[in-house]
C-alpha cells in the first residue's frame, strides 16, 4: 500500500513538472508589446500570402522562406497569412500570437 501512494506521488510530481515546462516554454505578448504591433501593422499593411498546409496556430512554425517584416521596438516580427496576421519569434520562425 505504501509502495503504491509513493509511486502515485511520484508520478504526479513528474506530470506537474512535465505541465510547468510546458507553460515556461508558451511565449507571451505583454499588452504593450501588443499594442505595439497592432498599431504598427495598420499603418503598415502587408499583401497577404498563401501558404497551403500551414494551421496558423500558437506554437507552429513557419518555413525560413516566410519573409517576417520588423516592428520598431519589439523582438518580434509578423507577417501576413490568409488575411491573418502572425507574430513570430524570428529565432525559431515559431508563432507566438494570431491577431485577429
Amino acid at each position: 500500500m505504501r509502495t503504491t501512494i509513493i509511486s502515485n506521488s511520484l508520478a504526479a510530481l513528474v506530470l506537474l513538472a512535465g505541465i510547468g515546462a510546458a507553460v515556461a516554454d508558451e511565449v507571451v505578448l505583454s499588452p504593450d508589446q501588443e499594442t505595439t504591433i497592432r498599431t504598427y501593422v495598420k499603418k503598415e499593411p502587408l499583401a497577404s500570402v498563401k501558404l497551403p498546409g500551414v494551421e496558423l496556430n500558437v506554437g507552429s512554425k513557419l518555413s525560413e522562406k516566410v519573409e517576417l517584416h520588423q516592428v520598431p521596438n519589439v523582438k518580434y516580427r509578423y507577417t501576413v497569412i490568409d488575411n491573418r496576421t502572425v507574430v513570430v519569434d524570428p529565432d525559431t520562425h515559431t508563432i507566438v500570437k494570431v491577431l485577429d
